[in-house]
C-alpha cells in the first residue's frame, strides 16, 4: 500500500512536537524544588504531670452547734453570717429549770453530808468501844458499814451536783471552733433539746478551705510511675472568670479504696484561704501538678496526626527527607501532647504544612513556633538591616 507524502509529512511533524512538550515537562518537574514546611525541633525534657480537674471546696473544719439540754431557747446572741470565736455565746437557753435542778442537787448533797457526819460519829464511837468489848463485833461492823454507805451517797451527791452545774452551762451555747456562724435553724421560743440534740447552726472554718476530687485508676497509675518533682502535689485552682487563685493548695490526702460506682479513687488539697474569698460547696476547675516525667517530648497538636495503625508525626531527617514515626501518646497538656516515646532528640517535627510533605520524598524545613508561625526577627535587627540595605542602594 502506497502511503501520501504529505500524511507521513504531518505525522512526522506532530511526533517532533509531542516529543519536545515530553521533554520540557520532564524537565521542569525535575527542576522543580521540594515543597516547604514548618518544623519544630524537639528535645526530651522533664515535663510536669498536669491533670485539669474539677473538684468541690470543702470547709477545714466543720461543727454543728446542738442544744446539749431540754429548755426553751431564749434568744440568739450572734450575728448569721459573722465570724466568731471558739467559746463564744451563740443562744441562751431558759436556764429557771436548769437552776432549780442545781438547788435541788444542793440540797441532796447537805443531806448525805449531814448523814455521813452521823454514820461517822457513830463508827468513830464503836471503834473506841470495841476493845474494851463494850460493844459487840457484829454493832462495830454494822457501824463502819453504815459510815461507808453514807461516804459513798456523799460522792453521788456531789457528781449529781456537779452534772447539774454541767446542764446549766449548757444553757449558755457557745462556739466550739473559730469560724464563720451560719444561719439560724430554730427560733427564738421553741423547745429544744427535748429527746434529741436540736441543731441551731453550724460554724464552719473557712481561712483554709478542703477542695476534694478525684482520679481515676489510670491516671493514678500514671502519677504512681511519674517522678517526684519540686512541684509536687501543688493544685491550683481556677476561679470562675479563668483567672488563677493566687494561692496554691497542697495535696495532704489520697485514698487507697476504689468507689465501685465511679471507679475512681477520691483526693484531697487543702488551699489557703485567708481573704475568705473561696466559699466552701463551690465547684472549681483545677490543674493539680502530680508528679514529673522524665525525658518526654511536648508535641504541639497540630503536628500529631492518627490512623488506624497508631499515633504518629512527620518528621523532616538529615537527608531532608520526610519520616514517619510512629508515637506513644501519654496524654493532652495544654496546647500540647505529651509523648513518651517514638521520638529522638533533635527530631524536627513538621508542624506547618503537613499535607504537602508526603514519607520517603524530600522537603524544605523551616523553623516555626509552636503555632505554625515564622518567629519574627526583632524589632532592631530588622530596622538595622533595612538601614544597610539603603545605605547600599
Amino acid at each position: 500500500m502506497v502511503k501520501n507524502p504529505r500524511t507521513v509529512a504531518l505525522a512526522a511533524a506532530l511526533a517532533l512536537v509531542l516529543s519536545a512538550c515530553g521533554g520540557k515537562d520532564q524537565a521542569q518537574q525535575g527542576d522543580m524544588p521540594p515543597p516547604e514546611v514548618g518544623v519544630v525541633k524537639l528535645q526530651p525534657s522533664d515535663v510536669p504531670l498536669q491533670k485539669d480537674l474539677v473538684g468541690r471546696l470543702a470547709a477545714f473544719r466543720s461543727a454543728d452547734v446542738r442544744a446539749r439540754v431540754a429548755g426553751v431557747l431564749q434568744r440568739r446572741v450572734y450575728e448569721e453570717g459573722s465570724d466568731v470565736k471558739a467559746g463564744q455565746v451563740l443562744f441562751r437557753i431558759d436556764p429557771a429549770p436548769l437552776q432549780a435542778e442545781v438547788g435541788q442537787a444542793q440540797a441532796s448533797l447537805a443531806s448525805a453530808q449531814a448523814n455521813y457526819a452521823n454514820a461517822k460519829a457513830a463508827a468513830d464511837r464503836a471503834r473506841r468501844l470495841a476493845p474494851d468489848k463494850f460493844v459487840s463485833q457484829s454493832d462495830l461492823d454494822n457501824a463502819l458499814a453504815a459510815e461507808r454507805s453514807a461516804g459513798a451517797s456523799v460522792k453521788q451527791a456531789e457528781a449529781a451536783l456537779a452534772n447539774t452545774r454541767i446542764n446549766l452551762g449548757y444553757a449558755t451555747v457557745t462556739a466550739p471552733i473559730s469560724g464563720r456562724a451560719g444561719k439560724q435553724q430554730v427560733t427564738e421560743g421553741a423547745l429544744v433539746g427535748q429527746g434529741t440534740a436540736t441543731l441551731l447552726t453550724t460554724v464552719d472554718q473557712i481561712d483554709q478551705l478542703f477542695v476534694n476530687f478525684s482520679l481515676s485508676v489510670t491516671e493514678l497509675e500514671q502519677v504512681r510511675r511519674a517522678q517526684t518533682g519540686p512541684n509536687a502535689g501543688k493544685v491550683q485552682v481556677l476561679l470562675p472568670d479563668g483567672t488563677p487563685y493566687e494561692h496554691l493548695g497542697t495535696l495532704d490526702f489520697s485514698g487507697d479504696i476504689v468507689d465501685p460506682a465511679t471507679g475512681a479513687i477520691a483526693l484531697r488539697a487543702r488551699i489557703p484561704n485567708p481573704e475568705k474569698t473561696l466559699l466552701p460547696g463551690t465547684f472549681v476547675t483545677l490543674k493539680a501538678t502530680l508528679g514529673q516525667q522524665s525525658n518526654a517530648y511536648l508535641v504541639p497538636q497540630v503536628g500529631l496526626q492518627r490512623d488506624a495503625k497508631s499515633a504518629y508525626v512527620l518528621v523532616v531527617g538529615a537527608d531532608g527527607k520526610v519520616v514517619r514515626k510512629d508515637v506513644t501518646v501519654d496524654r493532652q497538656q495544654g496546647a500540647n501532647w505529651v509523648v513518651s516515646s517514638g521520638l529522638s532528640p533533635g527530631d524536627q517535627v513538621v508542624v506547618s504544612g503537613v499535607q504537602r510533605a508526603q514519607p520517603g520524598q524530600p522537603a524544605k524545613a523551616t523553623p516555626v513556633d509552636a503555632t505554625g508561625q515564622i518567629p519574627q526577627a526583632p524589632a532592631g535587627k530588622g530596622e538595622a538591616d533595612k538601614g544597610q540595605a539603603q545605605k547600599k542602594d
